[in-house]
């Protein structure tokens, strides 16, 4: 692909994304078990419209497609940062342990701390960085190499996913709370889960900003960012826990949500290259449309059930993956 070409997609898509998650979002605020058209809903905003319309809107449709916005940002800049400094378009929080320390700590909170629900994403950005502590001790020997914090986080994701089960297991009395919540999703969510999680979610996507230099220097090699005076291993490690941020703030208002944070980045990444000015913007608007269509979707179009997002996004996610896997596109 030729500089003409790579501009030429990276205009488009500056230009496209923006404006499909605004028709997502439109059709997120239309559509569902009652219908309301754009009129409707201007009439919403404008204040000049029914009680019941504007209930369905204001409490139910727009907090939560705020909050699905929010949870597909942070997720697909969770996976961007961890894909740059991992240099593996394959790393994702979900796959390599992050989202599951979260999801850990989010656990334990829920079925024995019920009360501290407040603190919620507190803890799962406290599980998250644990365990991103944790799988860079494990990788480190006079360095932590991308592929070694791979193989680690592999590892610990499956100890994590063992341990929840075990805590749900033993408090098995406790657990019909956390289910819908461990299959991903946003049914129930309100402007009170928006409230909680906004601050974290901003303050860390916001930081993400002014982690694009350096994401760029590190595609490089640790080598040659080291000659351009770069701190490779500190660096490394402030976007492993900004990623993990991320990751928990996400995982504690939806869940335990998949595949956004490798789908979202690796597609943006093939159609725009791997300049983190591009690639990092993009992904978060990209991660932010997804969320939002899926959540859409899983609640419209399985009437009269609700699917949770989590599985749909798995499904859709999962053929990708493999995908990547069988074109070999992992390095």
């Amino acid at each position: 692909m030729n500089i003409e070409q790579r501009s030429s997609r990276r205009t488009i898509m500056i230009v496209l994304l923006p404006l499909l998650l605004i028709a997502f979002s439109l059709y997120g605020l239309s559509y569902g078990s009652v219908s309301i058209s754009l009129q409707e809903i201007w009439n919403v905003f404008t204040s000049n419209s029914q009680p019941m319309q504007e209930k369905i809107i204001m409490n139910l449709r727009l907090p939560r497609i705020l909050i699905g916005l929010l949870v597909g940002a942070c997720l697909a800049t969770s996976g961007c940062l961890l894909q740059g400094v991992m240099k593996n378009p394959l790393a994702d929080p979900g796959i390599i342990g992050v989202s599951a320390g979260g999801g850990l700590a989010a656990v334990i909170s829920m079925i024995l701390f019920p009360q501290y629900s407040y603190l919620l994403p507190i803890l799962a950005f406290g599980g998250s960085l644990l365990t991103s502590l944790l799988i860079y001790l494990l990788a480190w020997d006079k360095g932590a190499s991308p592929l070694k914090i791979i193989l680690a986080g592999v590892a610990i994701n499956a100890l994590l996913a063992a341990l929840t089960s075990g805590i749900m297991i033993i408090y098995s009395d406790r657990v019909q709370a956390v289910l819908p919540w461990l299959a991903g999703g946003l049914n129930g969510r309100s402007w009170y889960h928006l409230e909680f999680m906004a601050p974290y979610a901003l303050i860390g996507i916001l930081l993400s900003i002014f982690t694009i230099k350096a994401s760029n220097l590190l595609l490089l090699g640790d080598d040659s960012a080291h000659l351009l005076g770069q701190k490779v291993e500190l660096q490394r490690f402030l976007i492993i826990a900004l990623s993990s941020l991320l990751s928990g703030t996400a995982v504690s208002v939806a869940g335990l949500i998949g595949f956004v944070g490798l789908v979202v980045p690796h597609a943006i990444r093939m159609i725009v290259g791997d300049d983190y000015r591009f690639l990092l913007p993009l992904s978060i608007v990209g991660g932010a449309a997804l969320v939002v269509l899926a959540d859409t979707i899983a609640r419209s179009w399985f009437d009269p059930i609700e699917l949770p997002v989590g599985i749909l996004l798995a499904c859709l996610g999962t053929p990708f993956f493999l995908y990547l896997l069988k074109k070999r596109r992992i390095v």
